[in-house]
């Protein structure tokens, strides 16, 4: 496919995303870019997050992890219906009742100062990585099929990228982002189906015997039985339920979309309706995963890693419109991988740490000014980031990015899990330590598991863990009585 094309497919696609981003934030003031004003319809949410929690690294990298793990991986989303089901019932009638615009606030009232900045730092912190590592996957293909034949510096694509969520992002934010997610989360949902179709006609079987095929095959094996493997069957299904209360409920950028609803209801309907979908859809991604090692298999393409399966073979064997399907479906994937991260650091970094909301006698204008150059600052992280990343290892993306969440999230977790289920209080200026030391210990035991443990290997019960740990620390350096 020519490169030209593909840069016409990917300029086409971000004029309509200017359009509804115009036509969204008109008349947008510090309470649209935060919670949206609170008139966000619910389902329009739930449909939006569809594509927000699946972004590029479902899109690409899911399909080619089938091929190192099968299926498994639907174990840890059924963990995720439980997961959402404890957000929708215990995480947002907390954050609604509170009347909260930043998550973390929270953790200001129930321990103070130190818990609440060290809360909100390892978000910043997991969501920064989390959303630049999403970013390079995205951004690595459009350089390899497009402007390496320019020789364009990776760097360049990589500013241009991070310029354009910039501008659409910058004066709507949360209102914005509700409404183009919709429209990536079609398009993302669009392009994996017609794939399937694709890819049924050019090996010329019908859906039903390529169903029958993946069945029959180890490719759908979910339950691994062994409890030493690192996606022992049990491990994968309470990770996915605790990696999806920290990486949602836990999570500013994916609570904001929710604390933007109206109210309570609408936004527990909001959850338990896209959690619902979102089994449906992953399952959708691996049988799709699961077609791509049979056609590469069956036409012996060979490619370098898992994550390059699913571009290669759209791109270069399925034809031209097929290529077409696919690379708007990647764009679609790679805007709210960075859109939502954008808007919800921001917003963490203006209220938790430069206190706008509560800050007296300045204008309105005046924190705008500054939530614009918190706005700008953060973009420049996500530059340098996404260019160290592109320096690192082949491993899958979605498995780096869930060994990230187990050491980041980890203490958010225990956080949490403390104020909510005891009413002891820390020691306040403890809490960043123990928030530190709980992670390294971590990476310790994961390091050195097989040899301690009897060949045990962690998985992503690292997270579980790691918010253990960080819930014994704050119990030992606890009281009845407030010892700040």
């Amino acid at each position: 496919m020519p490169p030209i094309l593909i840069l016409g497919i990917f300029l086409i696609y971000t004029a309509v995303l200017f359009l509804v981003t115009w036509l969204t934030s008109r008349k947008a003031d510090n309470q649209s870019f935060f919670i949206g004003n609170k008139v966000s319809p619910w389902f329009v949410v739930a449909y939006g997050m569809i594509g927000a929690s699946l972004s590029g690294v479902t899109f690409m990298s899911l399909p080619g992890w089938v091929k190192e793990t099968q299926f498994s991986y639907m174990v840890v989303v059924l963990g995720y219906l439980f997961g959402y089901f404890v957000i929708a019932t215990v995480l947002l009638p907390l954050y609604y009742r509170l009347k909260l615009t930043s998550i973390y606030s929270y953790l200001d009232q129930r321990f103070g100062f130190w818990s609440y900045k060290t809360g909100a730092a390892f978000f910043i912190l997991s969501r920064t990585l989390g959303a630049s590592l999403r970013m390079y996957l995205v951004i690595n293909v459009l350089q390899i099929f497009v402007f390496d034949a320019w020789h364009v510096p990776f760097w360049i694509n990589v500013l241009v990228f991070i310029l354009l969520i910039i501008l659409y992002t910058l004066k709507g934010g949360i209102r914005t982002i509700i409404w183009t997610d919709t429209l990536q989360t079609t398009f993302m949902l669009l392009a994996v189906i017609l794939s399937v179709i694709y890819i049924s006609k050019d090996l010329n079987v019908s859906l039903g015997d390529l169903v029958s095929q993946v069945k029959s095959s180890n490719i759908s094996r979910m339950f691994i039985l062994d409890w030493h493997h690192e996606r022992f069957f049990l491990k994968q299904f309470f990770s996915g339920m605790f990696i999806t209360i920290v990486m949602t409920g836990l999570d500013q950028e994916m609570m904001q979309k929710n604390l933007s609803c109206r109210n309570i209801r609408e936004a527990q309907k909001n959850m338990f309706t896209f959690s619902g979908i979102l089994v449906f859809v992953n399952l959708l991604f691996l049988f799709l995963g699961a077609l791509l090692l049979i056609f590469v298999q069956t036409r012996g393409v060979d490619v370098k890693t898992t994550d390059d399966i699913f571009p290669m073979v759209a791109i270069s064997y399925l034809g031209p419109v097929a290529g077409i399907v696919f690379l708007i479906g990647l764009i679609s994937a790679a805007f709210p991988s960075a859109d939502g991260a954008l808007t919800s650091l921001t917003t963490s970094v203006s209220i938790d740490f430069l206190g706008l909301e509560k800050r007296q006698g300045i204008t309105e204008q005046a924190k705008t000014r500054i939530r614009y150059t918190v706005h700008l600052s953060i973009a420049v992280v996500f530059f340098v980031s996404v260019l160290i990343f592109s320096k690192l290892s082949d491993r899958a993306v979605i498995d780096k990015l869930f060994t990230i969440a187990g050491y980041t999230y980890g203490p958010l977790l225990g956080l949490y899990s403390f104020g909510l289920f005891t009413k002891r209080q820390v020691r306040d200026r403890l809490t960043p330590a123990i928030a530190i030391i709980s992670p390294l210990i971590c990476f310790f035991l994961s390091k050195y598991s097989q040899v301690l443990l009897n060949g045990y290997k962690f998985g992503f019960e690292l997270l579980l863990l790691n918010g253990l740990l960080t819930y014994a620390g704050l119990l030992i350096f606890s009281s009845k009585t407030d010892k700040k």
